[in-house]
């Protein structure tokens, strides 16, 4: 849970940093982490950037669980529940709060971030623009409700789209180059932005 906020606009590499500053001075459990200083956790967190904003986002995170009776409740709420609760939480948009109730809970919410619309977009299945709960739902109406295929799924989408279709893609090298329509546009040896 505490990745999930660290992890939002910055590389997991600073992410790891980060969580081994903040082992440093505090257990990663809740109760803990919601009463440390603010400034305390703040300095911990900043390898992972926005260091102020991400401590106080996951104070709050941590208060919330801490709230609800911690984890032990939190793992017997109903998915939809647990979901909206999270999304009450200062801080925790839809990508962050279906992070952790994917991965925190194992509970079966398709996580959509920036690499899958990037793939999926010069794929052709999206437009781009669709909401996040479109998005969503689009998958999960798509592929089976099992918790293991969606973390395995969106892991495989996030090694693709790091490794070939990244914003500036290796078309060339791209498994997916017969079914990409990003390639058709820009001709068959070239790729998206004429590479």
């Amino acid at each position: 849970m505490v990745g999930a906020v660290l992890t939002q606009n910055t590389s997991w590499t600073n992410v790891e940093r980060a969580l081994q500053r903040m082992k440093g001075i505090v257990a990663l459990e809740a109760a803990p982490i919601a009463a440390l200083p603010v400034d305390a956790l703040a300095d911990a967190v900043r390898p992972a950037g926005y260091y102020n904003v991400k401590a106080q986002r996951l104070q709050a995170l941590c208060r919330w669980v801490v709230d609800q009776g911690d984890m032990e409740v939190l793992h017997g709420m109903e998915t939809q529940a647990l979901r909206t609760g999270l999304l009450g939480v200062h801080g925790v948009g839809p990508e962050t709060a279906d992070d952790i109730v994917l991965y925190a809970f194992g509970r079966p919410v398709f996580v959509i971030d920036a690499y899958t619309r990037r793939l999926f977009a010069r794929l052709g299945f999206v437009q781009g623009h669709e909401t996040y709960e479109d998005m969503r739902e689009h998958f999960e109406r798509a592929l089976p409700h099992d918790p293991v295929l969606y973390n395995e799924y969106h892991a495989l989408i996030v090694e693709h789209a790091k490794t070939t279709c990244r914003t500036r893609p290796l078309c060339q090298e791209c498994i997916l180059r017969p079914r990409c329509r990003a390639v058709s546009f820009t001709g068959p040896d070239k790729g998206v932005g004429g590479r």
